[in-house]
């Protein structure tokens, strides 16, 4: 079956309000504090992947939910404009849109507070089977906001991958802290590359204080290629022989929201292109870096050429 797209993309879409830098503790009481900048953006660690891997020329497909309110017809019309098919993105009857701020500190550091709204209905059945059958790759994202998604989800990998396609995960933060939901095994048996940044690499490994380099190791004991991004350390990668280290890209980030969703997108399109891994990772290191250009996680996405021209100044040649 001829591909329709070469990414389908899974997960949250909901808008960001992102305030800061501020430089003082979070005030209570009825206190007006005050921040230089301020943004309403495209938000949610799949849509900004998703957005990301359109700017990077990829064909993507989003599916998820949102509510029927101004909210979700924002989600809706900003994806539709980066170039993503929203045709398998619900509206859902009864409950809202999810809404996040995102609180920002001078050390690049932020707070991140989201209600979930149709993040609590979305399950596996919102993706269409003839839409797994005719993707190159599926990537899911923010699995512990997503209880039902995360319930379906070893059956939706395993049926794209029957199907040809290779699958990505990205967990993000668990709200609850506990990191040990029964059903994860069953998803990273499904899931060719995980993407966690160090700190959730370490969680999930279970490991209070292992460097990231021996959480990934651990992790790929369970299935995965384990790629982390380890913030301005650059990343690393192990798939569970060799453990390689792509060193950091410098940058002077304006803003890091959404910079490891656009370092997922990265990764992806230089899988799909057929680089090596090593070298994917140093184009999704890129990837990352130039996100932070600009305000927002859409806002200074990369296009391939960009990423690759900073990829060859850094002195290495991934084609």
């Amino acid at each position: 079956m001829p591909h329709t797209f070469d990414l389908l993309v899974v997960g949250d879409a909901n808008p960001d309000v992102v305030l800061g830098p501020l430089d003082a503790p979070l005030a209570f009481g009825q206190r007006e504090q005050l921040v230089s900048d301020g943004a309403l953006a495209l938000g949610g660690s799949a849509a900004i992947m998703a957005c990301g891997a359109a700017r990077l020329g990829l064909r993507v497909a989003f599916a998820g939910r949102v509510g029927d309110d101004d909210a979700g017809r924002y989600m809706r019309d900003g994806l539709r404009a980066h170039g993503v098919d929203t045709t398998a993105l619900h509206t859902d009857p009864t409950l809202p849109t999810p809404l996040t701020v995102v609180l920002t500190r001078p050390d690049g550091d932020r707070a991140i507070v989201t209600a979930p709204g149709t993040l609590r209905s979305t399950t596996a059945a919102d993706v269409p089977g003839d839409l797994l059958a005719s993707v190159r790759h599926v990537h899911a994202a923010s699995y512990f906001l997503l209880p039902g998604l995360a319930a379906g989800l070893p059956g939706l990998l395993r049926t794209a991958r029957s199907h040809g396609a290779t699958t990505s995960l990205d967990t993000n933060d668990d709200p609850s802290g506990r990191w040990d939901p029964p059903g994860l095994d069953a998803v990273l048996a499904h899931t060719d590359y995980l993407l966690p940044n160090a700190a959730e690499a370490r969680r999930l490994a279970g490991l209070d204080t292992a460097g990231p380099g021996e959480s990934a190791a651990t992790l790929a004991m369970r299935g995965p290629t384990v790629v982390v991004k380890n913030g301005a350390e650059g990343a690393l990668c192990h798939d569970g022989d060799v453990l390689l280290t792509v060193p950091g890209v410098p940058a002077r980030p304006v803003d890091t929201v959404g910079a490891g969703d656009s370092f997922d997108a990265g990764f992806v399109a230089a899988v799909l292109a057929g680089l090596a891994l090593p070298d994917a990772v140093r184009f999704a290191a890129v990837c990352g870096a130039l996100s932070t250009r600009a305000h927002g996680g859409t806002t200074a996405q990369p296009t391939w050429d960009e990423a690759f021209a900073q990829v060859t100044r850094n002195g290495k040649n991934p084609a």
